[in-house]
Parts: C-alpha cells; structure tokens; sequence
C-alpha cells in the first residue's frame, strides 16, 4: 500500500519549519536553533514541530535527511559514475566526493547531531552507505578486508578535519586530498 498523500498545509508547514531551521543556522549557527526560535520563524507552533519531527534531534536530523536520501537515490539509480553502470573503482571515488561534498554543505548540522541522540533513521543511512562502499571495494579490491577499509574511509569523513578544513576555505584542498586517500586505497600492493 503506498504511503499516504501528504495534505498541502502539512507540506507547506514542513517546508516552512526547515526553511526556517536553515535561515536560523545560517544566521546564528547552532546555537540559534530552538524550538522556540524555529517555531517563531516558521510561524508555527512548538507542538507542530514536535508532532512533526519528535523532538530537536529529529529537526536537525531531516535536514541532513533530504541531502543524504537524495545521495542515496543518485548511488542506488543515478547516472554513472555515482549511479550503477561505471566500474567500482570509477564509482568508490565519486561516492566520497559526494560523501564529502555532503558532510561540507551541513557543517552545522553535523556538529549539531553528534551532541544529540542518534535519530533512528540515521541506522538505515549508515547501513547503507556501509554496504555499498564494501560492496565497491570487494570488487575493486578483493585482496583488502572491504568491510574494515569501508568504515575506515567513512570515518575519516566524520572527524574534526573535514569541518576545520572546510570553515578556513580549504574545500579545494580538502576535495583533492579526499581523492588522493581514495585512490591510495584502490592501489594494489
């Protein structure tokens, strides 16, 4: 059975309330975002929000939401090289050019998320991207243990270094230094 229509008021309020939770990070970056504030600027009610997204940490973590399922639909049935039909190898390096790509564009977010509760469609997104980068490295490296270098190039994703990178406008460096650890991993020995 395929999921209810969602009404147009519903839409437009959640439209609103993540507009509103954006403008709110931009301006005031994490800090700034309450529900209070966000209910204000969205022109909601706090209950709103609440039914809506559960509590702040479900907010924030719709926010990454939309960008990373929409990541995930480019890798699952988009073009190549993200998408299927280009080799593993072609394919692993524009996964964690967009993996990078998406941890830069929510900065803020991310920083937010991990001083919250972890959200449980959060489990779903990191099974996946799990299990595709271990898929692409069992095939582009068979010789490696694809499961253990996998989250070992996620992880290095996650840390410190990309956000501090980032806000001193190192993205370029950031982006290139990410292809080179990629491909050190596709190297043979």
């Amino acid at each position: 059975m395929p999921p209810a229509k969602e009404r147009a008021d519903a839409a437009r309020n959640r439209r609103a309330i993540l507009d509103a939770t954006a403008a709110l990070l931009a301006e005031h970056g994490a800090e700034g975002v309450t529900m209070d504030r966000v209910a204000a600027a969205a022109g909601v009610g706090k209950g709103t929000i609440f039914h809506r997204f559960g509590n702040r940490a479900g907010l924030l973590h719709e926010m990454v939401a939309e960008s990373a399922f929409t990541l995930r639909e480019r890798v699952a049935d988009g073009p190549p090289p993200l998408g299927p039909g280009a080799p593993a190898a072609d394919r692993l390096r524009a996964f964690l050019e967009a993996m990078a790509g998406l941890v830069i564009d929510n900065l803020e977010l991310m920083a937010i998320l991990r001083s919250e509760p972890p959200h449980p469609r959060t489990a779903e997104l990191h099974r996946f991207w799990h299990e595709h980068l271990t898929a692409l490295l069992e095939e582009a490296r068979p010789d490696v243990d694809a499961e253990v270098v996998g989250r070992l190039l996620l992880d290095s994703l996650a840390g410190a270094t990309v956000p501090e990178l980032a806000r001193s406008g190192k993205t370029d460096r950031l982006l290139a230094a990410v292809r080179v650890l990629v491909d050190s991993v596709l190297q043979a020995s």
